[in-house]
C-alpha cells in the first residue's frame, strides 16, 4: 500500500521522499504525526531574507526541491533536513518547531545631564539613570569620588553581578582584594565580578567623575 506522497509521486512523475513510520516492539506499524516542516523551512529562509535560488546554493539542494517542500508537496529525507540545517544554520530541532516571534517592548528612558536621582554615601556621589525605567537588567549611574583612601571605606565592598566602570574626569584608583592597585584616568576603562572586593578612590586633585554599570544578578 502506498501513502499519500507515494501516491503523488506516481501521479506528478517527480521525485519524493517517503513520509516516516514508527514500529514498536510489538511490531505495530503506526504514522507519526504529520509536521509541517515545510512551513518552518519557509519561515526560517524569508526570516533570513534569502530568495529560493540563495537557499538552492547554501543547501545543495534544487531550487524545486526546497519550494516543493515549502508547499509540503513532498517530505524531505534525513539527509536533506541535514543540508537545510547546515545550509540555513540552523540546528536541525528547529526545523520541527516553530520559530520564536521576538517581541520588542520598546521601553526607554532618557536622562537629560545632571537630572538623574541624587544618592549621596559617604565615599560616592551617586547621580542614578534611567530612574524610571522598572525592572531594568542593567543599573547605569554617574559618580563623583570623594574618597581618597582605603580607610575612608573601613572595608572591601562587595554585591552579586559584574560591572563596568569608565572614568570620565579625572584619575583614579581602582583596589581589590585580588590584584594590585591600577591607576585609571580619563577615558580608560575596567570590568570586573562584582563579588570580588573592590572599591575606587579618586587621586586626581579633584573629585574624579566616572560612569558605572551594574547588572543586576
Amino acid at each position: 500500500m502506498l501513502d499519500g506522497t507515494q501516491q503523488m509521486s506516481e501521479s506528478t512523475n517527480t521525485d519524493t521522499y517517503p513520509s516516516m513510520t514508527v514500529e514498536n516492539s510489538k511490531q505495530e506499524i503506526r504514522q507519526v504525526e504529520q509536521i509541517s516542516i515545510g512551513k518552518h523551512v519557509k519561515a526560517i529562509r524569508t526570516t533570513n531574507n534569502l530568495t529560493l535560488e540563495e537557499a538552492s546554493k547554501r543547501t545543495g539542494l534544487a531550487r524545486s526541491t526546497i519550494s516543493k517542500i515549502e508547499n509540503e508537496q513532498i517530505s524531505p529525507t534525513f539527509s536533506v533536513m541535514q543540508k537545510l540545517a547546515i545550509g540555513l544554520d540552523i540546528e536541525l530541532p528547529q526545523l520541527f518547531t516553530k520559530p520564536k516571534k521576538v517581541q520588542a517592548t520598546g521601553r526607554k528612558d532618557i536622562t537629560r545631564d545632571g537630572s538623574g536621582t541624587s544618592h549621596l554615601t559617604p565615599t560616592y556621589e551617586h547621580e542614578l539613570l534611567a530612574a524610571q525605567f522598572s525592572n531594568k537588567k542593567m543599573m547605569p549611574y554617574k559618580s563623583w569620588i570623594h574618597a581618597r583612601s582605603f580607610d575612608d571605606f573601613g572595608e572591601w565592598i562587595r554585591h552579586q553581578g559584574e560591572e563596568f566602570l569608565l572614568v570620565l574626569e579625572g584619575e583614579v584608583q581602582f583596589l581589590t582584594e585580588f590584584y594590585e592597585p591600577v591607576n585609571l584616568s580619563q577615558g580608560d576603562s575596567v570590568y570586573y565580578d562584582a563579588t570580588m572586593g573592590h572599591l575606587v578612590v579618586s587621586v586626581s586633585e579633584q573629585d574624579a567623575h566616572t560612569l558605572w554599570v551594574t547588572s543586576k544578578n
